[in-house]
This record gives C-alpha cells, sequence and structure tokens, in this order.
C-alpha cells in the first residue's frame, strides 16, 4: 500500500465468520433503537413541558438511527454474494459505511439540541448556541463524509487526511462550545441534576472520540478483520452515544421537572419517579387567574370573525433562574 493509495473498507472481501460478526451487531443495533424509540414514545409524558424539546430530539434520533440500521442490514445482505468460501463485496457494499454518514449528519444535530434543552441557558441567547452547535455538527460529518466517501473514494490517502482535519476544526469547536455551556450551567441546578448532567456530558464527548479513530483506521490497514473493527465500534459508539447518552439525559429532564413542580414554577399531571424513588407528587396549579375584578370566569360568546386583541393573563410562574450567557446578546 503506498502512501496515497488505501483499500476501500467496502471493497474487502470477508470471511463467513467476518461477515456474520458484523450481520450481528448491526441486527443488535437495529433492534436497540427500536426499543429506544418505544421507551421514548411511552415515557414522553414524564418530562415537562419546558424539557419536551429534548423528548422530541430523543424520538427522531431513535427514528433515525432505526431506519439507518435497516439500510445498513440491507447493504450486508444484497451488498456481498457468497462465492467459495469468502462474501465479495458489490456495489451496493457501500452502504454499509456510507449510510452511516447520512444518518449522523440528522442525529448529531438533535443529539446537540438534546443536551442543550435540559441546559440552562434561555431566550434569544439559547436559540444562537443551539443553531451554531448544530451546524458544528453537522459539518463535522459532511466534512468526513466528503473525506472518506466522496472525495478519496476510500483510496485516497490525502483527501482522506484532508478533509478529516476540516471535520476535526468543528469536532473540536463544536464539543469545546457543548462543554462550556454545560460547564456554565451546572452552578445553577441542584446537586443531583448537575451530577447527572456532567455525566451524560462526559458520556457523550467520550464516545464522539471513537468516530475520528475509526475514520483513521483505513490509514494503518485493510481486510476483512479492520472492516469487522470499525463496523462494531461504530456501532457500539452509536449506542453509547443516543441510547446510553439519551437515558441519562432522560433521567436530567425528568429531576428537573421534579424541581420544577417542588418548586411551584411549573405544573405536572403525575408522580415523578426515578428509580423507584419518588421524586415529586403531581403538580397542580394553586390558583386561577381571573380578569381584574371578576370573581368568576363568564362565558362569551365568539364570532367568527372577531378581530378583538386577545386579553394577556399574567404569568403563573415566574422563573427565579436568571437567564445565563446574557452577556452573548449584545
Amino acid at each position: 500500500m503506498s502512501v496515497r493509495s488505501l483499500a476501500a473498507p467496502w471493497e474487502a472481501a470477508l470471511s463467513p465468520a467476518q461477515y456474520q460478526l458484523i450481520c450481528y451487531f448491526v441486527g443488535m443495533g437495529a433492534l436497540c433503537f427500536f426499543v429506544g424509540f418505544l421507551r421514548a414514545w411511552v415515557t414522553r409524558g414524564e418530562v415537562g413541558a419546558r424539557y419536551r424539546t429534548a423528548v422530541i430530539a430523543r424520538l427522531g434520533i431513535m427514528s433515525a438511527m432505526f431506519l439507518s440500521y435497516l439500510v445498513l442490514l440491507s447493504g450486508l445482505l444484497f451488498g456481498y454474494t457468497r462465492e467459495g468460501a469468502e462474501f465479495v463485496p458489490n456495489g451496493l457494499a457501500l452502504l454499509t459505511f456510507g449510510v452511516r454518514y447520512v444518518e449522523w449528519s440528522v442525529a448529531v444535530p438533535l443529539v446537540v439540541i438534546e443536551l442543550l434543552a435540559v441546559c440552562v441557558v434561555l431566550g434569544g441567547a439559547a436559540r444562537r448556541i443551539r443553531l451554531i452547535a448544530m451546524a458544528g455538527g453537522f459539518f463535522m460529518v459532511f466534512l468526513a463524509y466528503l473525506g472518506a466517501i466522496v472525495a478519496s473514494g476510500g483510496t485516497d490517502a490525502a483527501a482522506l487526511v484532508g478533509w478529516g482535519i476540516a471535520a476535526g476544526v468543528f469536532w473540536l469547536a463544536t464539543t469545546a462550545l457543548l462543554a462550556i455551556v454545560v460547564r456554565r450551567s451546572l452552578p445553577a441546578l441542584t446537586v443531583d441534576s448537575a451530577a447527572l448532567l456532567r455525566s451524560a456530558t462526559i458520556l457523550l464527548l467520550s464516545s464522539w472520540v471513537l468516530y475520528p479513530i475509526v475514520y483513521a483506521l483505513p490509514l494503518v490497514g485493510s481486510g476483512g478483520t479492520l472492516v469487522v473493527v470499525m463496523q462494531v465500534m461504530l456501532t457500539v459508539a452509536d449506542i453509547v452515544a443516543k441510547i446510553w447518552f439519551g437515558g441519562v439525559l432522560h433521567r436530567v429532564a425528568k429531576l428537573r421537572t421534579a424541581e420544577d413542580v417542588r418548586a411551584g414554577r411549573d405544573v405536572h399531571p403525575e408522580a415523578i419517579w426515578i428509580s423507584s424513588v419518588k421524586q415529586s407528587d403531581a403538580g397542580k396549579p394553586r390558583e386561577v387567574y381571573l380578569a381584574a375584578g371578576a370573581a368568576v370566569h363568564l362565558r362569551r360568546p365568539q364570532p367568527p370573525t372577531s378581530t378583538a386583541a386577545p386579553t394577556s393573563q399574567p404569568e403563573l410562574f415566574a422563573d427565579p433562574q436568571p437567564e445565563l450567557f446574557a452577556d452573548l446578546e449584545t
């Protein structure tokens, strides 16, 4: 192998054992994400409206991952042909790697949304930070896709390294931004919420380290064994970065919901339990705000073409937490 010529991983023939091992892990990943989607759907009501964005993002992640792993399985089933003692790849074998980048282009920005949804960053600053972090997450995946699939075709070492460095810049910038937001959010949280949020962030950012390692593996070897290592590492990293991370973050959202109920900042229709420990009772509105001077709400007819401006109502609960990152507003 010369310095500028590599062997594309999807062009390597596999032994029956290597092929079955890859099928096992990819199939396991598909089932894990299907179960993850079901759990996210069933438990979506456990989180208060303030953190519901994290639940929506998690549902999007699980569905995108499950569908992409089905495509990965189809790439394994139809992209390899048994010839004697080997599974020889054809043109569809590219799906076993290319579709991962397509899925990450959607899942990584959603992971960013999921994490930021439980941080203490509000208003316009939250929208700007979310947009910047989502863009950084997308470009770190897209540039890696150009380097691994498009520009190099899996065989050009210079293109692989060049585009990989460009993707690494966005990876480091996105990682640093998320770490800063989480670090500045921790003092505003309770001890329990802060510990869980710190654990979830470490879990996510640590799992992200595996992806550039796998990206660079074609530079040091080739063959069926390397393909197995790459596929297994990517599947494990996906499960950790999406399912395990999402489970811990869901606990953060539940705990923060319970804290808001106990503090009277929000309401929730049911008691909140975490690991069989009750965090809060069902939170109900303590009072109903009426119009000034009114004792009851009067029934008012609504004309179909009414142009009257709606009567503003006072906020039920004021949020005592100051908006962090206010300096970014200017």
